[in-house]
């Protein structure tokens, strides 16, 4: 499958340079080429990326489908239908062959979100006796605080934060960077966290500017962020599945529940698209309601 790694490679340094992806946006969108690639040599077809037509594509997605939720079945064709449309950018091929393919309806799935009171007690079960303690409360802190995805809170380095102007730059998705406002809780467990902690931490080369660093003195990864906080939830018997996203999703639902704008909330969030930040307006309708009873002049 030769003529596939060349075409992929060539796919991969668009999506990388072009489109500014992150290398786990990479991953996610050459995932359902090499499905497919992987199909092709099972069943020992030999077609190029040039050559390949509808027909053997809707095979291998009808073929894989049992396997798939309506969801992954979804993210595969569009994964694969990003391919083609570079092959066809890229005047490799003149058709598109997922053009008739249905992608299947799945729905809008809302956020799982959290209470404060629910966020109050996971940050409050964080035993501070231990040496990662105030790091994990600090890390929780800003997670909730400033709406980060965990990559963005792994990323976030000591020069990124200006506590005397109240604000953290983030870099987020195609390495756009954003301010967003810190709030005087968040600063105060950052402060004892980099300044009473952090400081008896041997730190390796390469992550000096890192906030929070592990016990070897690296950058944390995402795996051990969610350990942190699945294991939190279990010591407080928390009936939810619940992810660092959740207290992503929680920020921005509380923000509108308090009456932020959507506006400022896209901002915060760093969300390209507005219709992205509009999936909160489906959370909770008793608040849209009250919203319609407080400002609307027929109330």
């Amino acid at each position: 499958m030769q003529s596939w790694t060349s075409y992929i490679n060539g796919y991969k340094t668009y999506l990388k340079i072009e489109r500014g992806l992150s290398v786990n946006s990479l991953t996610n969108y050459l995932f359902d080429v090499n499905r497919l690639v992987k199909y092709l040599e099972e069943n020992e077809l030999s077609v190029s990326p040039v050559t390949i037509g509808e027909e053997l594509i809707q095979q291998f997605i009808y073929q894989t489908a049992n396997e798939l939720s309506a969801r992954s079945r979804a993210r595969l064709i569009s994964g694969l239908k990003s391919f083609f449309n570079y092959l066809v950018f890229e005047d490799y091929r003149k058709d598109m062959p997922l053009e008739l393919i249905e992608v299947p309806k799945t729905g809008r799935k809302l956020p799982d979100t959290l209470s404060t009171e629910e966020i109050d007690s996971l940050i409050a079960a964080i035993d501070l006796s231990r040496e990662d303690g105030e790091r994990n409360r600090a890390m929780l802190e800003t997670l909730y605080g400033c709406g980060l995805r965990v990559s963005e809170l792994t990323a976030l380095k000591l020069s990124d934060l200006f506590f005397d102007e109240g604000f953290i730059r983030v870099t987020g998705k195609g390495s756009k960077q954003r301010y967003v406002p810190l709030s005087p809780v968040t600063q105060k467990y950052l402060t004892i966290y980099i300044n009473e902690l952090r400081t008896h931490v041997t730190v390796k080369k390469g992550h000096e500017d890192t906030v929070f660093l592990s016990r070897r003195g690296t950058g944390l990864t995402r795996a051990m962020v969610f350990t942190i906080i699945k294991r939190l939830a279990e010591k407080i018997d928390l009936q939810k599945s619940i992810s660092p996203h959740t207290f992503r999703h929680s920020f921005a639902t509380h923000l509108l529940e308090n009456g932020a704008d959507l506006r400022s909330i896209q901002l915060m969030l760093g969300h390209e698209s507005i219709t992205t930040t509009e999936v909160y307006m489906h959370i909770d309708r008793s608040f849209l309601s009250q919203v319609v009873r407080n400002f609307h002049p027929r109330n």
